[in-house]
């Protein structure tokens, strides 16, 4: 049976083990994030690099899904997919996007907005041939995001691309690579009792960024 809508309304999680002050953040948001995703690796939530990526879908409505994070540094956040799928035809008709990191064990958040692009081949190839023989199989099988008729379809694929590269190396798609969000804004999001979080938004100012603290 499902809930009601008073017991719906009722669920709630208190907040409040940690608190965030301006004065522990670091100058610069991505030392932050640094911070904070080796916080979530050491209590070991469960995939902390997933993220919920946000796009403009050409219908002109947002577009959101869970994808893993496979690197990030100083110039942003790389992530991997099908060039044919719905949120890369989506970059390249609107290059910006919207990552969120939820951190719900923590009571923490991330939330990073910026612009997209394609990383160089030679960044895909290198992680291409760092994931599992299965995985590299996969990128060859699925044309992500069309229309199928049946999952037989994609294992009897999957049958014969294993047949085409027994016993050599799967070598990189032309159409699968990665995607780098170069941030404009990253808010980090610490829950707090009462639901007076605290938040510190990050603004890109040149080469150096700007700290606010917004309201809840």
């Amino acid at each position: 049976m499902s809930k009601s809508r008073e017991e719906i309304a009722a669920m709630r999680e208190e907040y409040g083990s940690r608190v965030l002050r301006r004065a522990e953040l670091a100058s610069c948001p991505i030392m932050q994030f640094e911070q904070w995703f080796a916080e979530a690796r050491e209590v070991e939530l469960h995939e902390p690099n997933a993220l919920t990526l946000s796009t403009l879908g050409l219908d002109g409505c947002p577009a959101s899904r869970t994808v893993l994070m496979k690197f990030f540094d100083a110039a942003g956040f790389v992530f991997y997919t099908n060039y044919g799928s719905a949120k890369a035809m989506e970059v390249a008709a609107h290059p910006s996007a919207s990552m969120l990191f939820p951190w719900l064990q923590l009571e923490r958040q991330v939330r990073i907005d910026g612009a997209v692009e394609k990383v160089s081949t030679a960044e895909s190839l290198k992680y291409f041939a760092s994931r599992p023989r299965e995985s590299q199989i996969g990128a060859w099988v699925s044309d992500q995001s069309s229309v199928i008729d049946s999952r037989a379809l994609l294992m009897n694929k999957m049958a014969e691309i294993k047949a085409k590269f027994k016993g050599g190396e799967v070598p990189l798609p032309s159409f699968w690579g990665g995607y780098r969000l170069r941030p404009q804004r990253i808010e980090f999001w610490q829950g707090g009792k009462g639901r007076v979080h605290d938040r510190f938004l990050y603004t890109r100012d040149g080469d150096d960024w700007s700290v606010d603290r917004l309201a809840p």
